[in-house]
């Protein structure tokens, strides 16, 4: 492994960061000053001052070096929960998140100079299809597939054996921004007019600007503190109902027709998806940030959405 130095003091590692989230992360500490290194499977040459460097996700190789000597590692990586969840694809849903864990793991024990801090993604599907009941970070786990894949993904971060390296994870809720995500896709379909409710529309849908996450992922680095998991969800959740409304609104489209359940079914078989990821939700709290001091920017829904989609 390489031996620490002067360049190297200021390198966060984005495992996985070629996505909307990662790219948001990835510019925001560009931004900040650091060496900004993104894990990916195709490594291209970037002109923003980024380095992608290639991994596969599965086994140690060449990549582990960038995490020698770096202030932090956050893994985003999985495969996209947005398909069929047909049994290969859970398969494979699992595995890139259970097995990318484990190399970053054996990454940092070959590490001359661990990494002081391991960023690591799960999401509040964890408490499965929750209802009403209001959920921190106490609560029980669901026993759907989604809370599954988050329950091992956690599993496998809390066995791996990096001593000297502070760990915490984040259960990232829907994260609203203008580039990516859910937002744009809901947006459009506001505007072509199919922006009703989903379902029964009770579903709750626990948000958080794109802003928020970058800043507690930047305390994560910062705060000593910080351990463990952590909802990343703001106070003000909202019905499924309440939320498609309030963007209908925004867009200038003041109804829609509701999807009802059947039409859900039918409609996420044609454009390869799961109905569930629109049918079920979780009634977020951040007990755990509010305990430690951390301030939102954005608890205001109309003001996000206006601000997002102007």
């Amino acid at each position: 492994m390489s031996d620490p130095t002067a360049e190297s003091i200021h390198r966060v590692v984005i495992a996985g960061g070629s996505g909307f989230l990662g790219s948001a992360l990835a510019a925001h500490f560009r931004n900040g000053g650091f060496d900004v290194v993104v894990l990916t499977r195709k490594a291209q040459s970037r002109r923003d001052g980024v380095r992608e460097v290639a991994w596969n996700g599965r086994t140690f190789g060449p990549w582990a070096k960038e995490l020698d000597g770096a202030v932090a590692v956050i893994n985003l990586t999985g495969k996209s929960i947005n398909c069929r969840h047909t049994d290969k694809n859970r398969r494979e849903i699992i595995a890139s998140r259970v097995i990318s864990v484990r190399a970053i793991a054996d990454a940092i024990g070959a590490s001359a100079t661990a990494v002081p801090v391991w960023i690591q993604a799960s999401a509040i599907g964890i408490y499965g299809n929750a209802g009403d009941v209001i959920c921190d970070e106490n609560a029980p786990h669901g026993s759907d597939f989604m809370a599954d894949v988050c329950g091992q993904w956690e599993a496998a971060f809390r066995a791996a054996i990096t001593p000297d390296t502070r760990r915490v994870v984040l259960r990232f809720g829907v994260v609203l921004g203008r580039d990516g995500g859910a937002l744009p896709v809901l947006a459009r379909l506001a505007r072509w007019g199919l922006g009703g409710s989903v379902g029964s529309g009770r579903q709750y849908m626990s948000w958080i600007h794109l802003d928020d996450l970058v800043s507690i992922v930047q305390r994560a680095i910062d705060d000593a503190k910080m351990s463990g998991p952590y909802n990343a969800a703001n106070h003000v959740p909202e019905t499924n109902a309440a939320f498609m409304k309030r963007l209908r609104h925004v867009v200038h489209r003041p109804w829609a027709p509701p999807a009802p359940e059947f039409a859900v079914i039918i409609g996420s078989y044609i454009i390869g998806t799961e109905p569930s990821l629109a049918q079920h939700g979780q009634r977020c709290v951040p007990r755990r940030l509010d305990e430690e001091g951390f301030v939102f920017t954005h608890e205001n829904l109309d003001e996000a959405l206006k601000g997002l989609l102007a």
